[in-house]
């Protein structure tokens, strides 16, 4: 996968790690960036194509992929936080978790895996989090919808293996973003996150994890 002339889609693109996507995409010399949310005015990004886009919204998707055919990458980076627990929280909001991580991002994958395809093979990169691989009380629904999505990663990566797209999981911990800005604890930085993700769609990694506490994790999963 190379960065430098692909054309990539950036969902998720107004703020956070998905602006920062966008932003380093142009830097590196993308030919085309979609940026995309679901209020595409608030992207204040030069340079990019805006996009308006649900990715809960099935004709959203749809209408996305209809413009966007020349997609060589797409990032899927949009997602949400209910601070739901799974036994007490409130049951709509945990389904709205796992509409958005995993129902949203698959809807995603099926509407451009052809145009990839079409495109010579391109590459998807999922953003996923540490706690795909681990829980805490208030973050139940998150780390559910998170772990299904990291499976559909690895379901996506065999299913689309023929047609020569990579599927990359990019795995991180608290990170510098306004969903994490009423925590005080350490966090990554964003811009950090997003160069060891390009970094390694381009060196055609499946998986990076993007600190310590991520790399912790997972070697404790053997445990």
């Amino acid at each position: 996968m190379k960065i430098a002339g692909s054309t990539a889609l950036v969902t998720g693109a107004n703020r956070g790690i998905g602006r920062h996507f966008a932003a380093a995409l142009l830097e590196r010399g993308a030919r085309k960036v979609y940026a995309t949310a679901r209020n595409p005015e608030q992207i204040d990004l030069p340079g990019v194509e805006t996009l308006r886009l649900d990715i809960t919204d099935p004709e959203a998707v749809a209408a996305a992929a209809a413009v966007a055919g020349d997609v060589d990458l797409l990032i899927n980076n949009a997602g949400i936080t209910t601070m739901n627990d799974l036994v007490r929280g409130d049951l709509g909001e945990i389904r709205r978790e796992l509409d958005t991580h995993f129902y949203g991002t698959l809807s995603m994958i099926r509407a451009f895996a052809p145009i990839l395809g079409a495109n010579g093979g391109g590459g998807i990169l999922n953003v996923l989090s540490a706690l795909s691989w681990a829980t805490s009380p208030g973050a139940g629904a998150y780390a559910a919808a998170k772990s299904a999505e990291w499976s559909l990663t690895n379901g996506a990566r065999l299913e689309l293996a023929d047609q020569g797209t990579l599927v990359t999981g990019l795995l991180l911990a608290a990170t510098d973003t306004d969903m994490m800005a009423g925590w005080d604890i350490p966090k990554n930085d964003p811009a950090d996150v997003v160069r060891q993700a390009l970094d390694g769609l381009e060196a055609d990694q499946t998986e990076v994890l993007a600190d310590d506490d991520t790399r912790r994790a997972k070697a404790l999963l053997a445990g």
